[in-house]
């Protein structure tokens, strides 16, 4: 698949050079960034994919000095497609809620740039200023708010940092008929192995979740599921330890197939975010329009 055009995708990351003995920029950089080629850097800089602090193309030739800033667009080779759409909830002045699809990452990270949800909203609206106030694991569908104003930012942010902010989620997992409905599951979730899992270990809890049933089929269970702390992973660690994985799960426990399957999602829905406005005091109540 081509390249991706990161500068349309996203804001440029931000480079201030640390001190070096580099003639060049080209010197420079391919000593910051090792993993990326030589040859990779020089196209970068023919295509004016590399830039200074007031937008301006800079050449690879030119001299490296320290403590100026640089700007440059995160690029990756065949990145694949997420082959579904977004959706957007709301928009106003201040916010804009999306409702992402299974598979698309929030952000930019490994191997996707351009097929993110920050990505295709900024190039939708150009709004490089586009942030998210929260973030979904990639597997996880439904309800994401963004920020479109900085000057308001933290306000929103300062919701999710003090819990003053309601996410209730939906899940399709295995019955749990030896439990007591609602349940709050509270463990210490740690950093696992491969570094990319988490886990239950002993000690003080650092997790919370609220955990009941919605619906009761014969051999899967809807349940509704309200984190009250944010660890990564939280949902997913919870019912695996419980005993009732969400369905399609590819890490809890570990499966061995690493390709994305798009005919199995995770069944994990971000349902609703509900919240006071910190700007003017009304109820807030986003709900995605997306189905297990």
């Amino acid at each position: 698949m081509p390249r991706h055009d990161a500068s349309a995708a996203s804001a440029p990351s931000r480079l201030q050079l640390p001190p070096g003995p580099w003639a060049s920029l080209l010197d420079g950089l391919c000593a910051r960034f090792p993993a990326i080629g030589r040859e990779v850097w020089r196209e970068r800089f023919a295509r004016g994919r590399v830039l200074d602090a007031q937008g301006h193309a800079l050449a690879a030739d030119d001299a490296y000095r320290v403590g100026m800033e640089i700007r440059y667009f995160r690029e990756v080779e065949h990145e694949p497609v997420i082959p579904f759409e977004e959706r957007v909830l709301y928009r106003d002045e201040r916010l804009l809620v999306a409702d992402k699809p299974h598979f698309l990452p929030v952000i930019p990270a490994g191997g996707f740039v351009a097929e993110t949800l920050l990505g295709r909203l900024q190039r939708r609206y150009g709004e490089a200023d586009l942030a998210p106030l929260h973030r979904l694991d990639r597997g996880t569908a439904g309800v994401v708010l963004f920020s479109r104003d900085p000057a308001t930012r933290d306000a929103y942010q300062s919701l999710f940092r003090e819990r003053r902010i309601r996410k209730r989620y939906e899940a399709l997992a295995p019955p749990l008929a030896q439990w007591q409905f609602p349940l709050l599951r509270r463990t210490r979730v740690v950093a696992g192995e491969p570094f990319f899992l988490m886990r239950e270990a002993e000690g003080e809890a650092n997790s919370e979740t609220r955990i009941d049933v919605i619906e009761r089929g014969a051999q899967v269970w809807r349940y509704a599921l309200e984190p009250v702390s944010g660890r990564k992973h939280q949902l997913r660690v919870h019912m695996a330890g419980l005993g009732a994985p969400i369905l399609n799960d590819r890490f809890y426990p570990l499966a061995e197939q690493a390709e994305d399957d798009f005919s199995r999602p995770l069944k994990l829905l971000a349902r609703e975010l509900a919240f006071v406005d910190p700007i003017d005091g009304s109820e807030r109540c986003f709900e995605s329009g997306l189905s297990l």
